[in-house]
């Protein structure tokens, strides 16, 4: 069996998929606006939040609504922070947290539901 070595590439991303009802996606972008500049500000290298156009692929395995069990009234929006590595994205999210637009911040007033984000933290495998 091939060993992989992950640590050849720098980079690491977070990533997010969530649910937004439709009506609340101006709602949303303001927030992600709000976001992007607090994690920018605090060292995050990219920020990107996208909204759902395509989501009902015939080829796909799992389909993107799926996941986060969107329903008809919602879209998804897929996001993505870039960090230098792992370490940069702990300091860089450490500060995010004590930022007071994190301290404002309350799971009941987002305009998503927090319980079907999911959430996860990836090492840049290639990048082009």
């Amino acid at each position: 069996m091939l060993a992989v070595d992950y640590n050849i590439m720098r980079g690491y991303v977070d990533g997010f998929v969530l649910a937004v009802p439709k009506k609340k996606i101006r709602a949303y972008k303001r927030l992600a606006e709000k976001a992007a500049r607090v994690w920018r500000k605090h060292g995050a290298l990219d920020y990107v939040e996208a909204v759902g156009n395509d989501l009902g692929s015939k080829w796909a395995g799992i389909k993107f609504p799926r996941t986060v069990k969107a329903k008809p009234s919602e879209t998804v929006v897929f996001s993505y922070i870039v960090f230098k590595d792992r370490k940069h994205r702990d300091m860089v999210n450490a500060k995010v947290m004590k930022d007071p637009f994190m301290k404002d911040a309350q799971p009941e007033q987002m305009p998503f539901d927090m319980k079907r984000m999911v959430y996860g933290g990836f090492r840049v495998l290639v990048e082009a």
